[in-house]
Order: structure tokens, then sequence, then C-alpha cells
């Protein structure tokens, strides 16, 4: 899929440089000719990173993951008090079973991870996994997958 997204913007690309082109080459013919070339850069996810490293160490990407010890779900492994919360805060009406979704997974861990605070990754890794001395391993297990 990145693969398709990298060839899909190097197209993309190689149009706006052709196109400029045409429209120097022919500014050459018709000098009142006027154009502005605007470039739009696609938006950067500033969590991608820690996205993949959280969810490598919760459940190697295993979307459909469970452990029954902490009837933790998903590739998050999202736990029912972490639902229960993030329902009250928002209003929201998930129930456990919805984080076997990646997107509902994914929008529950952006909306703790900015309340942390922007770009911290090692407070949001470690607010995550939960309090106390484990989640200082926690974070390294995240860090060594950056």
């Amino acid at each position: 899929m990145e693969n398709k997204i990298l060839i899909t913007k190097v197209r993309y690309i190689k149009s706006i440089f052709i196109i400029f082109f045409l429209l120097i080459s022919h500014k050459a013919t018709a000098p009142n000719l006027n154009f502005t070339l605007l470039y739009v850069p696609e938006p950067i996810d500033a969590y991608s990173r820690l996205i993949n490293a959280v969810v490598h160490v919760e459940s190697k990407g295993d979307t459909m993951a469970f452990n029954l010890t902490e009837n933790a779900i998903g590739a998050f492994q999202i736990r029912p008090i972490r639902i229960l919360d993030y329902n009250q805060r928002t209003g929201n009406h998930y129930k456990i079973e919805n984080c076997y979704n990646f997107k509902v997974s994914k929008e529950i861990f952006l909306y703790y991870a900015k309340l942390t605070g922007f770009l911290d990754y090692e407070t949001i890794a470690r607010n995550w996994n939960g309090s106390g001395k484990a989640t200082l391993e926690y974070w390294e297990k995240v860090k060594s997958h950056l």
C-alpha cells in the first residue's frame, strides 16, 4: 500500500514538472501569459511512527488480538476501563468489541496521545501503558521500534 502511494506521489510530482515545463516553454512564445503554480503538500501524520511502534509492542499488528488476562482487545490492546473513560470524555458509545476495528482503536489512542502533549512520544507511550516503573520498560520496547 505504501509503495502504491509513493508511486502515485512520484507520478503526481512528475506531472507537475511536465505541466510547469510546458507552461514555461509556452510563455516563451506568448509573453503575456500569466500563471500561478501552487503545490499543496500532503499533511504529515506526526504520530504514525509512534502508532506503528505501540501497535508492534502491544500486538505485533494483530487487529484481532485478545489478552484474556487483561481483557484487552485489538492492535492497541485496549481494555474496557479505557473505553468507559473515552466514552465518558467524548460522548461516544463504543463497546469493547469495536476495538477490533483498527480505525476505532487508532481514534482512541490518538485522543489520549493528544491529551498528553504534542509529540512527547515517551510520555504518550508510558501513559498508554499505565503507571509506575513498568512503564519505563514499556517505553524502552516502544522506543526500539521507532
